[in-house]
């Protein structure tokens, strides 16, 4: 028979338990508290406490002028960088998902692998150098072609998945109507795959958004920087970080993505798999 479990040594180990769930949480949620916060403070420092309220941190910030043009810079890079990669995306993912050719899954994981090792520090003097060649330095459009190269691999990996479990015979009916492939894919796999297109969409914005090293390697007009960029300016003419001015705008800075981020995920739920509902 079982000996019954000694209720000092059970308490004490439910007390652990409970005890390092507070502490992770805590180690999240403090950083969190102190975002939340510092903005409203008069004088904000290192730690989380009641703050000082003022509204004056956020005027301070609208008068910056590299502020309010950096957040529009990042949009411009989200948004352009987001477009391309769902797009292209979808058209590889949708081929390699209906077009059986050999090698076709070691090629894709290949991609991903190569994605992932060689990363965009790595590659960062050739790409410099070609957008150079390309007179594509000081300019949007090379910022998001280089962004869009390195998320597309994950990207199609992703989508993939949607493709493949979205009924063909939905597509064949369509066909036998005279669709074109581009016309079936419109009509018939985007609505279907929609949650994955959303996923992708996000992910792309959230890995964009907070892109710091090809932006500042390419954007050479300070009008131009994005957000991520323009963080690192602000410190005081002693040389000491703005805590007020880095809170208010890493605030704004997160919210875009964070309420984006709700919105789909309330819409769609990121489900990770295609198919359609019964």
């Amino acid at each position: 028979m079982r000996t019954p479990a000694n209720p000092a040594a059970a308490l004490l180990r439910g007390v652990g338990v409970y005890l390092l769930v507070a502490l992770t949480l805590a180690f999240f949620a403090l950083p969190m508290l102190w975002l939340a916060s510092a903005p409203f403070d008069k004088h904000p420092g290192i730690t989380v406490s009641l703050p000082d309220f003022t509204l004056a941190n956020f005027e301070r910030l609208w008068n910056n002028p590299n502020a309010v043009d950096s957040l529009a810079s990042s949009l411009i890079l989200a948004a352009g960088s987001a477009v391309l990669v769902v797009g292209l995306s979808a058209l590889a993912a949708y081929a390699l998902s209906r077009v059986h050719i050999r090698g076709r899954d070691g090629l894709l994981y290949a991609l991903l692998l190569l994605s992932s090792i060689v990363t965009g520090t790595a590659a960062m003097v050739p790409i410099f150098l070609l957008a150079a060649e390309l007179d594509l330095v000081d300019s949007y459009l090379g910022v998001v072609l280089v962004l869009t190269g390195g998320l597309l691999p994950a990207a199609i990996f992703i989508l993939k998945d949607f493709m493949d479990t979205t009924p063909r015979s939905y597509e064949e009916s369509a066909r036998v109507f005279g669709a074109s492939p581009l016309r079936v894919m419109k009509d018939i796999v985007v609505p279907v795959v929609r949650p994955g297109l959303a996923t992708v969409g996000v992910w792309t914005v959230a890995q964009v958004w907070g892109n710091f090293l090809i932006p500042f390697l390419l954007l050479r007009s300070p009008d131009k920087s994005p957000a991520a960029v323009v963080m690192y300016t602000f410190y005081t003419e002693g040389g000491q970080p703005d805590l007020a001015l880095i809170s208010t705008f890493s605030l704004l800075y997160s919210l875009p993505v964070v309420l984006m981020f709700l919105f789909v995920s309330r819409r769609y739920g990121f489900r990770f798999h295609g198919g359609i509902k019964a």
